[in-house]
Formats: structure tokens, C-alpha cells, sequence
């Protein structure tokens, strides 16, 4: 008896994905999971993982409390068995790559069609990876775009998190309870983050972040 996890703070998301689960069939033409299980945050989430060994976890990466990213390290760590195929809005450029380094099996943007995650669980449940391919040519990068990738790409996991959080416009305080940290962590990280891409104010970081289509 197979099961599977959810683990998104969108309940439509959830329901969707809860559908399109439901109906999958395995080659007998019986239900593929018989056990659908959900979680809103990361740290219930991380604990469902731990104590019931689902057989899959569908993953969104902005899931509160601890995030995807956090949540794969986790789980690499402690050497779960839970194959994960991501599902989310995050732009690919900057996060297969780090979720598949984090122990991922697969990856689907969430503005593909729902049957592109169909086809990910599929590939991944018969022992695939499945992960989209990404455009490796800079041609359509401008000298600044290019170079602002180049940053990104240096920043860790957790950084680039609190980025997006600070680029969303979370105050310290948001993302300190988002992320379960300390406040003192994330103004930390801001002051680290400001120096580290070059920008002269939060202003600045968020037209940084649209640029490049973090947000």
C-alpha cells in the first residue's frame, strides 16, 4: 500500500493535487496510493515525513516554518526513503539544480498544466528522476542579468529564501516566524544579503528580484 504527502500552505493546491493523486492507477488498474496524507507547514510536514515514511512527498518549496529547501537538507540527512518531486512557483533557473543537490527526484513549475505533475509522480514512482530542461544559453541575458544570475547562484539556500521573502516585502519579523528562526537571524541575513548582491536598500533588492524572476 503506497502513500503519499502533500506538503502546501495552498489548499486549493492541495485539493487540486489531492484530485489528480486520487486518480492515478498503477498497472493493475488499482489506485496507485491508498493513503493521501497533507500538511500546511514545514515543520508538521518534516514530522509526517519522519514517523510515516510516505512513499512520496509532493513538495511546494514557499511551505511555511521550514522551508522546501530546509525540508530536502532534512531529509537528506536523516537518509529518508520518501522519494519528493517538487511543486512549485519558484523560477526553475535557480532551484533544480538546488533541489536536485538536496536529494529531490523530480521538479514541476506550478504554471505547467496539472498533468505535467501527473507525469513527474509517474516517472518518479517507476524509478526516474524528472526534471525540466533548462535553457543552458546566456544569449537572452544581458550583461547585468548575467552577471545578477551569477550572484544568485552563490547565495546558500537559506539566503536565498530570505531573499525572496524580503523581496515579497515580509518584514523581519514575517519571515522570522516563516521560517522559524530568531528575528535577530533574519536582520542578519538582510545586512548579508544587501552586501553580498550589491544593492543599496530593500528597494533596490526587490527590483533585483523582478528582474530576475525570482518573484
Amino acid at each position: 500500500m503506497l502513500s503519499v504527502l502533500i506538503a502546501d500552505d495552498h489548499p486549493v493546491v492541495v485539493a487540486a493535487v489531492k484530485m489528480l493523486l486520487a486518480a492515478l492507477k498503477d498497472s493493475n488498474g488499482r489506485e496507485m496510493f491508498q493513503t493521501i496524507l497533507e500538511s500546511f507547514n514545514g515543520v508538521e510536514a518534516l514530522q509526517t515525513i519522519l514517523t510515516q515514511s510516505p512513499d512520496l512527498v509532493v513538495l511546494d518549496l514557499n511551505i511555511p516554518r521550514l522551508g522546501g529547501l530546509e525540508l530536502l537538507s532534512r531529509l537528506q540527512r536523516d537518509q529518508s526513503l520518501s522519494r519528493v518531486v517538487v511543486f512549485t512557483s519558484c523560477e526553475p533557473r535557480f532551484y533544480v539544480d538546488r533541489c536536485m543537490r538536496a536529494g529531490a527526484l523530480g521538479f514541476v513549475s506550478k504554471t505547467n498544466d496539472l498533468q505535467e505533475l501527473r507525469k513527474a509522480v509517474q516517472a518518479v514512482m517507476s524509478g526516474y528522476m524528472y526534471f525540466p530542461q533548462l535553457d543552458s544559453s546566456s544569449v537572452s541575458l544581458d550583461p547585468l542579468q548575467l552577471n545578477e544570475s551569477q550572484m544568485i547562484g552563490k547565495l546558500s539556500d537559506r539566503e536565498l529564501s530570505i531573499f525572496r521573502y524580503l523581496a515579497l516585502g515580509f518584514s523581519n519579523k514575517e519571515i522570522a516566524k516563516a521560517m522559524n528562526l530568531s528575528h535577530k537571524t533574519i536582520s542578519t541575513y538582510k545586512t548579508r544579503l544587501i552586501a553580498k548582491l550589491n544593492v543599496k536598500s530593500l528597494v533596490h533588492l526587490r527590483e533585483f528580484a523582478i528582474r530576475n524572476q525570482l518573484i
